[in-house]
């Protein structure tokens, strides 16, 4: 199947309302191929994120949990951060969040999903890697705002977490299912 064809909106006028290190929005007045007007698009900027699906030599999940302020709650989640400038790749930006988050490391990295959070007002994307084999190499090594438990599950305490919707954040949700669907023996 081919692609959709392009058709890009016109930027008639683009500023920036806030540029904070965790919220960068900008409003834009387009035009679209129809020749339509939009006077306002509010378009939110981020680095590229990573998620991390992690498994043990024993193939166990690795899972942290951790508050999520805006929800109130204490969730479980895989390994997640954001793309650091200094970081070479996606992929060195997954294993130094797994790494920093867990004290876990090594294995085999695989690029596994590049999803959106939302890409009508989100400029980045969230790539997620399946790491296997991974074993403990070092303690955690959390910064002062983070308060991190790591947690082991089975294959089927993981499927139980996702039919429960125990998993809320979407973009670890979506590479999980996939996972689950593609390896349910």
């Amino acid at each position: 199947m081919k692609d959709p064809q392009h058709r890009p909106w016109r930027v008639l006028e683009s500023k920036y309302l806030s540029h904070e290190p965790w919220f960068t929005v900008r409003r834009e007045a387009v035009e679209l191929p129809n020749g339509a007007r939009i006077p306002a698009w509010y378009i939110l900027e981020y680095p590229d994120w990573v998620n991390v699906i992690a498994r043990t030599r024993d193939g166990d999940f690795l899972f942290i949990d951790q508050y999520r302020h805006a929800l109130g709650r204490t969730s479980y989640e895989i390994v997640a951060g954001v793309c650091d400038p200094q970081d070479a790749s996606p992929l060195a930006a997954a294993q130094r969040e797994l790494y920093e988050e867990t004290g876990y490391g090594g294995g085999r990295w695989e690029p596994y999903m590049v999803l959106s959070a939302n890409p009508t007002s989100h400029n980045n994307l969230t790539h997620t890697f399946l790491a296997t084999d991974v074993e403990p190499v070092s303690t955690q090594h959390l910064e002062a705002t983070e308060d991190i438990r790591i947690h082991l599950f089975t294959f089927e305490e993981v499927h139980q977490l996702l039919v429960e919707n125990r998993i809320v954040q979407a973009l670890m949700a979506a590479p999980l299912w996939r996972y689950i669907a593609e390896n349910r023996a």
